[in-house]
């Protein structure tokens, strides 16, 4: 009688161990099939999220009023760029001190965007100052005034400075 008890005793923790392993690897299924509905949620939340960018930057700077303006260093030019100060219409709109990270990367070549904006189509007056230092240790500061076409398509305007001659401004 002893031996049957024992061997029922074994028999049942066999079945609760099977028992378990079995709701284990079923847990297991549930929380894999939990994690790939997840990640399909987050791919689809970053799609709205670049979707919406899109459409916010149509609302505020739409095609027809939308205007801006890059800096950049001539070509070869070793100048030091302190700052750049831009005013559009007799209004400020951007002032910027370059550190020095900056000012390297325009030597390289690297052009900034310095205002993004809305104006009507129409003449437009852009008045450009900038302050540095020349190879020679002289200081250099210069302000020019241009006038800007607005037409009913997206106007991008670059502005290279150079630092013996008149700063440059050109559509891009």
């Amino acid at each position: 009688m002893q031996k049957t008890f024992w061997t029922a005793t074994f028999s049942a923790c066999c079945c609760l161990w099977a028992a378990i392993g079995a709701a284990d690897d079923s847990y297991r299924a549930q929380m894999k099939g939990l994690d790939e509905q997840v990640q399909e949620i987050k791919s689809d939340v970053l799609s709205i999220d670049a979707e919406l960018r899109r459409l916010e930057e149509r609302l505020l700077y739409p095609s027809n009023t939308h205007v801006a303006l890059f800096v950049a260093l001539a070509k070869g030019e070793t100048m030091r760029l302190d700052s750049v100060q831009i005013q559009l219409d007799g209004k400020l709109v951007a002032h910027y001190i370059y550190s020095y990270k900056e000012l390297e990367a325009l030597q390289k070549g690297g052009v900034q965007r310095i205002y993004t904006g809305n104006i009507p189509t129409g003449a437009h007056q852009l008045e450009v100052s900038v302050m540095g230092k020349l190879d020679g240790g002289r200081d250099y500061a210069r302000s020019d005034s241009f006038t800007l076409d607005k037409g009913v398509e997206p106007k991008l305007v670059g502005i290279t400075v150079a630092g013996g001659e008149a700063i440059q401004v050109g559509d891009w």
